[in-house]
């Protein structure tokens, strides 16, 4: 996983794409960083091609901001603070 957003609108012209479902034909997929550490994404699928756009993306990364700053609250000993250059 990259540390960055990726939208995908068709998942089958994408390479190395993992189905989920397979009805799935894009998604978009957000990195969760809690002190500069990836920890997971939130990847979200949908049976449409091209579904997600710059609005949806936009919404998600607040929701992302959101759960990383309560993941941080609740997880600061198991993810230590990594000084990025």
């Amino acid at each position: 996983m990259e540390n960055r957003v990726q939208r995908i609108a068709n998942v089958h012209s994408f390479a190395g794409h993992i189905a989920c479902d397979s009805l799935s034909r894009s998604e978009i997929v957000l990195p969760l960083a809690v002190n500069g550490q990836l920890i997971g994404v939130l990847d979200i699928d949908s049976p449409i091609f091209d579904r997600f756009d710059e609005e949806n993306e936009n919404g998600l990364k607040v929701l992302v901001v959101i759960l990383c700053n309560h993941l941080k609250a609740c997880v600061i000993p198991k993810y230590p603070q990594i000084n990025v250059i």
